[in-house]
């Protein structure tokens, strides 16, 4: 069988149990995501990947591979509601990217240079929310938290800890440590652990390691994120 399918007019092989994104990151196909990681199962929260499938809209991380189907990815409307998502965002959270130790390094910037964001473009909404810096090695920034539930399954499927998960509902949802204190400190996160690493945006930051590469030779800052296979190897911790 011809494991082919068709992404804005290139055809791309996959093999058998990919999902579109995986097919996708695999050719150097870049579609805009923020949730997804290589190593950890796909969930489809953030909303960026959605493709239209055979004129149906789907998350290209959730959606088998299936031979002979025509994806629409790199196209107006689609880029749109890209850039509608991650306004909303930054707007919801504390993502002043000059003021941030991820900048250079941040995935939710480099989506945005991506999908042409330069300036927010909705009212900022300033939440009040807390930041744990009670452990010796991670500190936690509820403010920039996006919700892509990466630290959650990292924690879960890469550490065996569940440190992480989901409370709360809608615009109250957020992050909660499993710990009878609710802080970090008497978790059973380690500096060492994946769901340390896999946070693409400033939530979770490893401390006493800031600014060791300068601003400006940074990741994103040699590397567009669409450029083939640089998002992957970034999210997989390769050097480059």
């Amino acid at each position: 069988m011809n494991n082919t399918l068709c992404i804005d007019s290139q055809d791309i092989s996959f093999e058998s149990g990919q999902s579109i994104m995986q097919a996708a990151c695999a050719a150097g196909v870049f579609i805009p995501h923020l949730c997804f990681h290589p190593d950890i199962s796909p969930h489809g929260s953030c909303r960026l990947c959605m493709v239209q499938v055979d004129g149906r809209l789907l998350p290209a991380c959730t959606t088998p591979a299936m031979a002979g189907q025509k994806i629409e990815n790199n196209t107006d409307s689609l880029n749109a509601q890209r850039r509608l998502v991650t306004q909303m965002l930054f707007v919801e959270g504390d993502h002043i990217c000059p003021g941030c130790e991820k900048t250079g390094n941040c995935q939710l910037q480099a989506v945005a240079y991506f999908l042409g964001l330069l300036e927010p473009g909705l009212p900022q909404m300033y939440p009040t929310r807390n930041i744990d810096a009670s452990h010796a090695d991670v500190l936690l920034d509820f403010n920039r938290c996006i919700l892509c539930e990466l630290c959650v399954r990292a924690s879960r499927e890469m550490d065996g800890k569940n440190v992480f998960a989901i409370g709360g509902r809608g615009q109250h949802a957020h992050i909660v440590i499993n710990a009878t204190s609710g802080r970090l400190k008497d978790s059973a996160l380690s500096i060492e652990d994946r769901a340390v690493d896999v946070c693409p945006v400033g939530a979770l930051m490893k401390k006493h390691q800031a600014y060791q590469k300068p601003i400006g030779q940074r990741f994103y800052d040699q590397n567009p994120i669409d450029q083939k296979g640089d998002a992957n190897s970034h999210q997989r911790g390769e050097k480059t």
